[in-house]
């Protein structure tokens, strides 16, 4: 989060969102992107947020894929927790919040109205998160093309031709960045992130060896390489995690992905599958690990705009 004066001397707080399928992250935070909605208040309230007269609990259940993220309220919310995180953090209750936010980058150019009147579908908001309250005005929301924002703030690293991975929860975004210039023209949007790699580790484990093992730990050993589990289960789950990053790869030779002619970038969740369990040159493939990254770079964009168009950093 950032304090600036807009050129209308208000003091507004730029909060970068990363609106992810298995994750929401804000420059500072990230915390599981699920959506539980009750009618009445439940029983455990560590993530609780009342907003409208109706209870959700944050980060229960799982935000299943969609292409178009306005379908429902669920993205509204965890906005709002998000904004609530950082708020929280810098011990405030009360702020004007311009929204810097992003897309898969190849439905940016239809889709960023329509979120961007979502994200705007209240001008203020009284909402109750973890027992506290806030007050919130929006003054402005922004939207960016996903992976490039994650790069923004390191362009001057992206010397000759290379290729930008950003793996996420539900989608892979590619692009080209040659001498530190994105092309338009060679971007690229696959339905393939690390959810669909736990959907491939939980059929293997059902066929070979007929068992159903809770996401929690798959997602474990994709993160980490490994869990406290017997063997017999870890050696399915690499397995298949293996097979499945061999894919990633496959991709992105599709997209003329080649080693020896330029440089890989992976960004997002899903670069822990390809440092765990990908096959690579690691003296020409670049691993960010910095999963607030794409929502650093949101920030940054939108701090840059208000910049110059008369607005300055407090």
């Amino acid at each position: 989060m950032r304090m600036m004066k807009n050129n209308n001397n208000e003091t507004v707080m730029v909060i970068g969102i990363d609106h992810g399928y298995g994750n929401m992250k804000t420059a500072t935070r990230c915390f599981p992107a699920g959506v539980a909605r009750y009618d009445k208040e439940p029983i455990f309230q560590n993530n609780l947020l009342v907003y409208n007269g109706m209870y959700y609990q944050i980060g229960e259940e799982h935000k299943e894929f969609c292409a178009e993220k306005t379908q429902d309220e669920d993205y509204y919310v965890l906005t709002l927790a998000a904004v609530a995180r950082e708020l929280d953090g810098k011990g405030m209750k009360r702020a004007k919040v311009h929204i810097a936010a992003g897309l898969p980058l190849t439905w940016v150019a239809t889709q960023k109205e329509d979120f961007q009147k979502y994200l705007l579908q209240n001008e203020c908001v009284d909402f109750t998160f973890r027992n506290k309250e806030y007050h919130v005005e929006f003054a402005g929301a922004d939207i960016y093309p996903q992976g490039f924002a994650a790069a923004f703030y390191r362009l001057q690293d992206f010397k000759g031709i290379n290729m930008l991975a950003d793996i996420g929860n539900g989608t892979m975004n590619i692009m080209y960045i040659n001498n530190s210039r994105p092309l338009e023209k060679k971007c690229f949007t696959e339905k393939y992130g690390t959810h669909q790699c736990v959907l491939a580790v939980r059929e293997s484990l059902l066929k070979e060896l007929g068992t159903v093992v809770d996401d929690l730990v798959i997602e474990q050993v994709i993160r980490t390489g490994t869990a406290d589990i017997g063997e017999k289960y870890l050696t399915v789950i690499r397995k298949a995690a293996r097979d499945y990053t061999k894919e990633i790869f496959h991709k992105l030779r599709e997209r003329e992905y080649n080693p020896e002619l330029m440089r890989l970038y992976v960004v997002g969740g899903g670069g822990c599958m390809i440092q765990n369990f990908g096959e690579y040159d690691k003296s020409r493939v670049t691993i960010v690990r910095d999963i607030c990254a794409t929502a650093k770079g949101y920030e940054a964009m939108t701090v840059r705009k208000i910049q110059r168009n008369g607005g300055m950093l407090v």
